[in-house]
């Protein structure tokens, strides 16, 4: 465990006592009448919490399986879009890192954020040289708010798990400790830098031109300070933009999902945080990942499990998918691999039942899509039914297969990931 200071120490209960004035603040609004929804009730909260809780935002924003439609729906707005702080601030933070006065590096500053997250937030610049570059920036005190809501959130989890001994196999408690290392990670943007100097190589490496990644201007950059090259562009979930760019948005997602994939065996990690602010199509049709706080390394053999899971999904072979999750999980007991297949044939003719025929009215596709995805989440329930427990690395997998299964259903509603020759990864 990292040591903690006096002074970082009065700053975590200062936080602690700001995290239940806001609690009550918002408890005495509903009290006194102030009821919107629950989901944009929790989304209003969770904004004023700040960066420890938006980041819990988005992931509630990426996980249409974990959660109900309309929290995920409410939460889309905790991508990219949270408070910004002073411009003054950003200054301050800039001479304090680089050393040196701002003239010599940039020649503008636009003061008006391009976008502002959790943990950092970007402005557009110029450099002396005349490059257009941008400068991400990490907020003040973000370290010390994070390390205490975390260590809050998780003795929370564990307290609700203990108590409510039924809710374990969300694994409350391990998303805690999951978002508690990514996060700290994020802090560092030295190592953000040499994530993305790593996956540039790796592209140059497989000989793909329609992927890009920003180069970064190390000279300006250090552990709170990111200066890089300035992409123009829209999210990959833009669609009527994209198809301004392209008259192929199926071929485009195709490219992106297919790069993603070959990162899992043929770079040195891959990018766990592939939400729609971190994959735009450029204005040259070309498309860029960016935001490399985040990486993901996985064990051949656990990928191999997993494509073999995946494969096993395909073909109906319980106890090919049975045999598959004993190899991901983790478990200090023998696990009943028939029993297990026995489950999850269950749960097969269970999604038969929900699947519609092509006689379904409009609108019944909806609430079919959420019905086919609960019994997903039913699969890593009955795994840990069975004394089966998914490592972190499972986890940040089955979050990227979520955030693409989203950009499949905008940018290729009719196609099919499992049959599609130009998936390279699944066949």
């Amino acid at each position: 465990m990292a040591r903690v200071t006096v002074s970082q120490g009065l700053k975590g209960a200062f936080r602690i006592g700001q995290t239940m004035t806001v609690l009550g603040r918002t408890g005495l609004g509903w009290v006194r009448g102030h009821r919107p929804p629950a989901p944009r009730l929790l989304r209003e909260t969770f904004e004023s919490l700040g960066a420890t809780y938006i980041k819990l935002g988005q992931f509630i924003a990426s996980s249409p399986t974990f959660f109900p439609r309309e929290y995920v729906d409410e939460f889309q707005g905790c991508l990219d879009r949270t408070p910004s702080i002073p411009y003054s601030d950003i200054r301050r933070i800039l001479r304090e890192e680089l050393g040196r006065p701002l003239e010599e590096v940039y020649s503008e500053i636009n003061p008006v954020a391009l976008a502002s997250a959790s943990i950092a937030q970007v402005h557009a610049a110029t450099l002396v040289s005349g490059e257009e570059v941008v400068i991400k920036v990490q907020k003040p005190g973000v370290e010390t708010v994070l390390l205490t809501d975390l260590n809050f959130l998780y003795f929370s989890s564990r307290l609700v798990e203990a108590l409510a001994p039924k809710l374990s196999w969300t694994s409350l408690s391990g998303i805690v400790e999951e978002i508690q290392q990514t996060m700290m990670e994020e802090c560092d943007f030295i190592q953000e830098a040499r994530n993305l100097d790593t996956f540039r190589r790796f592209l140059e490496d497989t000989h793909n031109d329609e992927v890009v990644v920003p180069r970064v201007h190390h000279e300006f950059s250090t552990r709170r300070v990111l200066t890089m090259e300035r992409f123009h562009g829209v999210s990959l979930t833009d669609l009527e933009t994209i198809r301004r760019v392209t008259n192929d948005p199926e071929r485009t997602l195709i490219t992106a999902m297919n790069t993603w994939f070959a990162s899992l065996t043929q770079c040195e990690f891959f990018h766990a945080d592939v939400h729609a602010g971190n994959l735009m199509v450029l204005d040259d049709g070309r498309i860029g990942f960016i935001d490399f706080g985040i990486v993901g390394r996985i064990r051949p053999q656990t990928w191999q499990a997993v494509s073999e899971f995946i494969a096993a999904v395909m073909a109906g072979n319980f106890d090919g998918m049975a045999d598959a999750m004993i190899r991901i999980g983790i478990t200090r007991e023998s696990v009943d691999a028939s029993a297990l297949a026995r489950d999850l044939r269950n749960l097969y003719q269970s999604m038969d039942r929900v699947v519609p025929d092509e006689s379904a009215l409009p609108g019944q596709g909806d609430d079919t899509e959420d019905e086919v995805n609960n019994i997903l989440m039913e699969v890593v329930r009955i795994g840990e039914d069975h004394g089966l427990h998914f490592p972190r690395e499972f986890a940040l997998l089955l979050k990227q297969f979520l955030y693409f299964d989203r950009y499949v259903h905008i940018l290729a509603p009719e196609m099919d990931v499992f049959m599609d020759d130009r998936l390279t990864m699944l066949h």
